[in-house]
């Protein structure tokens, strides 16, 4: 943000591109790199998300670069190794960038718990840390948050729904076990009215 008058909002294109879960919204800035991925169904979460990271922010419908839409494609077309061709740039803090750079380092078809992942950034401790970190990032699927779950296998959040996280990890070749059924309860016998 280095020469920008504090006023003066950041300029980035908008763009969508229909996949297999949904419209991905595509933010991009002026050199083509890749700034926000988000769904259209959580645009104003995405867009809570640039306010908080770069301030006042001015989206403009642009066509995201070509390379970053075919590379796209070819992710959910099964290409996987795709991802790793479309440049990126985020804010945030320094802790923030370190986790998401972290998780661009995750290969596609391997999951992490939160707690290994924070282990693996040598920070043990700061398993709630890195999960904030995880949930404010604003580059979906390329970043990817979808890789970490819970300790005991359990898909735990995803900004873009559990649904989507399931099917981003099932794509990437993982075989995860159906979601568990709640128990069944009897209703109360002390407390129903007839």
């Amino acid at each position: 943000m280095a020469g920008r008058s504090i006023n003066t909002p950041e300029r980035f294109g908008l763009d969508r591109v229909v996949t297999p879960i949904g419209i991905a919204l595509l933010v991009t800035d002026a050199e083509g790199a890749l700034r926000a991925l988000d769904w259209d169904d959580y645009e104003h979460r995405m867009r809570e998300l640039l306010r908080l990271h770069y301030g006042a922010v001015d989206l403009r419908e642009q066509a995201a670069p070509a390379a970053m839409r075919a590379a796209l494609s070819g992710y959910f077309n099964g290409d996987l190794a795709q991802l790793s061709s479309i440049p990126w740039r985020v804010a945030g803090t320094s802790f923030q960038r370190k986790v998401w750079a972290a998780l661009a380092q995750i290969p596609a078809g391997t999951t992490l718990s939160y707690g290994a992942f924070a282990a693996r950034l040598e920070m043990p401790k700061a398993v709630r840390a890195v999960g904030h970190a995880n949930g404010s990032n604003p580059i979906s699927v390329v970043v990817p948050c979808h890789r970490l779950i819970g300790a005991d296998g359990s898909l735990v959040k995803y900004g873009g729904g559990l649904e989507r996280k399931r099917w981003l990890l099932e794509h990437e070749g993982l075989t995860l076990t159906p979601p568990a059924e709640p128990p069944f309860r009897l209703p109360s016998h002390g407390s129903a009215r007839s």
